[in-house]
């Protein structure tokens, strides 16, 4: 065999150069591109929301490095050889450039996902799935007709809303909500919360029904968000202001007292001039009153500081419950001191009532405990949660007015102690980094705890087929995962039975 040319080397050596610059290329287009697209579909906006074009490009980059790519290593295969290497040294030289390729796509994989790892660590343990079991399994007689016992200032909107208001994500058009609605009304609930992507717009008519004739006794808050999902960043005020005055027909209301920014979780989105600029002049023309945010994300402490530093919102509604964001009490307290209205929502924690049945009788209900437990901070001017069943009025009211007690706090602390090393607590996201399979250990434990806990059987193993990487996974591996769960989960016993337990067959 003879060597190969200097010019072929040199042309093989340049095609590799642009090889490489291809590649990167890609990865940069990946990570702006598909990453900006799957954060964003993550964070909820709606698909139509969504920007395309860089998606777009740098799918089509990743054609493109793939082509080459796979030419440049066949030439390497073909033309290049050294003098008693032969085929061996070709074939080495192809698989070479067979690994750049895998390189190459794994890097542009792992740049587009990259923008989710916030999310994969922290937001999927710490908000509880919107359909979990939030009924206690035992009501008791002396919940019957309770009422609302305390109203609260909501901040400078200097309403008084009621201390535990409604919120509506479970509520649709086929059930009983317009009649749960009216009943909690009658009880003296006056905050609902509400938003166009809670089952489609269904929450929105539903509310506007049965509000009827009672709208001026509410306070009504919803979102700028579509039926599908909430604004992007850069959306135009004419699209924010069009899906606020959407809301108002399906409402059947001339206006609305709060609407917010929808599961914030950026300030960037915060801030945006667009979304600022809707709001005035939405208040202008008398149809919102207030403006607000959500936020139950990884973020939520950076944009709850910087809502308040902006000074423009009147409102922030913020995941608070026992146990969880240590700093979130020195950030309410920066709320009140400026006036901003703090609401509390995905404040059950799961609300594991069956595990929790076997202390009935040293409390009142888990839910009722939970309640009194964010109540007891004076900066909390009330907290949301969703009613969907008619004992909600009773069981959720009961707790209106009344003071945290020494027995709450011990069912508190059993409820944790309960939960301790089989539960993945929220704002975790330690065991994550030791797999080397890149199993969402938190995603597999919080699939189980819907079939354990919650009696989700089917939908546990339906959501479960659905996780691209399976706790099959670990079967045979070295379980480097092995005490890195800080609240002493363990994790291989716990993989190993969730697959079983989990698995369609």
């Amino acid at each position: 065999m003879t060597e190969p040319s200097e010019s072929a080397s040199g042309g093989l050596s340049s095609r590799g150069s642009t090889v490489a610059a291809l590649w990167a290329v890609t990865i940069v287009l990946a990570y702006l591109g598909l990453g900006s697209f799957i954060e964003s579909r993550t964070e909820g906006v709606a698909f139509t929301q969504v920007p395309k074009l860089l998606p777009a490009l740098s799918l089509l980059a990743l054609v493109a490095s793939l082509v080459v790519s796979v030419r440049w290593a066949r030439a390497l295969g073909r033309d290049v050889a050294a003098p008693g290497g032969g085929e061996g040294m070709g074939r080495r030289r192809f698989l070479a450039g067979a690994g750049v390729i895998a390189g190459g796509t794994l890097g542009g994989a792992a740049a587009s996902l990259v923008r989710m790892v916030p999310w994969i660590t922290v937001t999927k343990a710490a908000v509880v799935d919107p359909q979990a079991v939030t009924t206690d399994p035992n009501p008791r007689d002396e919940w019957a007709g309770s009422r609302i016992q305390a109203y609260r200032r909501l901040g400078r909107t200097g309403f008084d809303v009621s201390d535990i208001s409604l919120g509506s994500g479970q509520i649709t058009a086929s059930d009983q909500g317009e009649a749960i609605a009216r009943a909690a009304i009658e009880r003296g609930v006056n905050y609902f919360d509400t938003a166009p992507d809670y089952a489609e717009w269904g929450s929105e008519i539903v509310l506007g029904r049965a509000m009827k004739g009672q709208r001026d006794k509410m306070f009504l808050a919803t979102k700028f968000c579509t039926k599908s999902g909430h604004l992007h960043t850069g959306a135009s005020v004419r699209e924010y202001m069009d899906v606020v005055e959407g809301s108002l027909g399906r409402l059947q209301t001339d206006y609305v007292d709060l609407v917010h920014i929808h599961a914030c979780n950026s300030v960037e989105r915060l801030l945006d001039p667009n979304v600022h600029e809707a709001f005035e002049r939405l208040k202008e023309q008398g149809k919102a009153r207030f403006i607000g945010f959500s936020s139950h994300t990884p973020d939520l402490e950076t944009v709850a500081n910087a809502a308040i530093d902006d000074g423009r919102f009147d409102v922030m509604m913020l995941a608070y419950h026992y146990g969880s964001w240590p700093a979130l009490g020195e950030i309410m307290d920066r709320a009140a001191a400026a006036d901003v209205g703090v609401v509390a929502m995905k404040t059950l924690k799961g609300a594991k009532h069956r595990g929790m049945s076997e202390f009935q009788g040293e409390a009142d209900a888990y839910s009722q405990a939970a309640f009194k437990w964010v109540l007891s901070n004076p900066a909390v001017a009330c907290l949301v949660v969703s009613f969907f069943e008619h004992q909600h009025v009773d069981e959720y009211l009961h707790a209106s007015g009344k003071k945290l007690g020494d027995s709450d706090l011990a069912f508190l602390n059993r409820y944790d102690e309960l939960i301790a090393g089989n539960h993945c607590l929220p704002h975790c996201g330690d065991c994550l980094d030791s797999c080397p399979e890149k199993l969402a250990i938190n995603d597999v434990l919080r699939h189980r705890m819907y079939f354990e806990d919650y009696g989700r059987e089917k939908y546990a193993m339906e959501t479960y087929a659905k996780l691209e990487r399976k706790a099959d996974v670990c079967v045979g591996c070295a379980a480097p995962c092995t005490g890195s769960c800080p609240h002493g989960v363990e994790i291989p016993v716990r993989m190993a039975g969730a697959h079983r337990m989990l698995t369609l067959v």
